[in-house]
């Protein structure tokens, strides 16, 4: 796996399990209904995600960012799917954007190298 692939994983798991550990009633139920949000329904896992990569890209949240493009990496997503999401967050959000795209796309890259 990717050493930056990896570092962010490993980070974000720890952390998770530390907010998580603190049993807050309110976190705990948002970070469930966040899971929830992106389960099968009536739209597919896929779609879920690669919507969740085009409102993390327009809000600038990198981490977020990461985590979709990995889960959308898992889903099979492909490069050219990949970019057309980009194009559309990069609409939405205008040329603030950019920069996320260019560390999405560098992510991208990680995820591909394995």
């Amino acid at each position: 796996m990717n050493k930056q692939v990896e570092e962010f994983n490993e980070y974000r798991a720890k952390m998770n399990e530390v907010i998580l550990g603190k049993k807050n009633k309110v976190i705990n139920r948002l970070f469930n209904l966040d899971t929830n949000t992106y389960a099968e329904g009536a739209l597919p896992v896929k779609t879920k995600e690669m919507l969740g990569l085009v409102a993390s890209m327009v809000l600038r949240c990198d981490d977020c960012i990461k985590y979709h493009i990995e889960k959308c990496h898992e889903q099979g997503v492909t490069t050219e799917e990949l970019y057309e999401v980009f194009a559309v967050a990069n609409i939405v959000g205008g040329t603030i954007v950019i920069p996320h795209t260019r560390r999405g796309a560098e992510y991208w890259e990680a995820l591909q190298e394995g």
